[in-house]
């Protein structure tokens, strides 16, 4: 019966050793048989204890030695390739993360960036109200002395205290093309009537029930006109120049 202690100290390195000096010995043997050089007594003494290290291990257990030694180059691989797994995954949720974190950033700046231009249009759009407001209000037609007939100066006279004035130019340029400041001066073709040619002139009814006589009322429906129209006078002269009407 083999010695239990002995065989269990066989490990696969132990085993691969025997092995080849199994060999070695097998080698050494056939070498004296086909006459070669007689190798030392010390080697074949060697030799041959190997021999019998490898022959006291019986076959069924030299199976097993190789299978332990093939299970862990299995169990081996396994645990690399169950580390290679977990670090792609670590590594692809990282890469998951780092998307979703720029793609809520992208989200963040892109609301943030509509809030402020629709607030933006919002502080616009006021404060174009309050200049509206501000150059209809510059003075109240009401507030001139009304008279039977009224010369041109007077008239100019009357706009300029009516209109504001980095608008009044572009207003009296208007004034010039269409009635040449005759608040009186009505179109025979298309009835338009007055300083800035109402069509038809009883639109200016809005302003005031004088806008046949009171070049004053002309002047303030003519302004609240350009300014809801084209934003201003000058707005209102832009286009008259490219399009030869307003």
């Amino acid at each position: 019966m083999l010695e239990g202690n002995r065989v269990s100290r066989i490990s696969v390195r132990g085993f691969a050793v025997a092995s080849a000096t199994a060999v070695t010995t097998v080698g050494a043997v056939v070498g004296v048989a086909s006459g070669n050089a007689q190798p030392s007594g010390d080697s074949l003494e060697t030799a041959a204890a190997d021999a019998t290290l490898l022959a006291d291990i019986p076959m069924g257990q030299q199976a097993q030695v190789q299978v332990s030694s093939l299970t862990e180059q299995a169990d081996a691989q396994a645990a690399a390739a169950e580390a290679s797994a977990r670090k792609s995954a670590e590594e692809s949720a990282r890469v998951q993360a780092a998307q979703l974190a720029t793609a809520k950033k992208e989200a963040a700046d892109t609301k943030a960036k509509k809030e402020r231009e629709a607030k933006a249009k919002a502080e616009a759009e006021a404060e174009k109200k309050a200049d509206r407001a501000s150059r209809d209000s510059v003075r109240d037609s009401s507030s001139f002395t009304v008279k039977s007939s009224y010369s041109v100066a007077e008239v100019k006279a009357m706009a300029r205290q009516m209109i504001p004035g980095d608008q009044f130019q572009c207003f009296s340029n208007i004034v010039q093309k269409e009635s040449t400041w005759n608040y009186l001066a009505q179109n025979p073709s298309s009835g338009a009537y007055g300083l800035v040619q109402a069509l038809p002139g009883s639109k200016m009814s809005s302003a005031g029930a004088d806008w046949r006589t009171n070049p004053a009322t002309q002047i303030k429906w003519g302004l609240k006109y350009m300014n809801e129209r084209y934003d201003s006078p000058c707005g209102a002269w832009s286009f008259w120049q490219a399009n030869r009407w307003y």
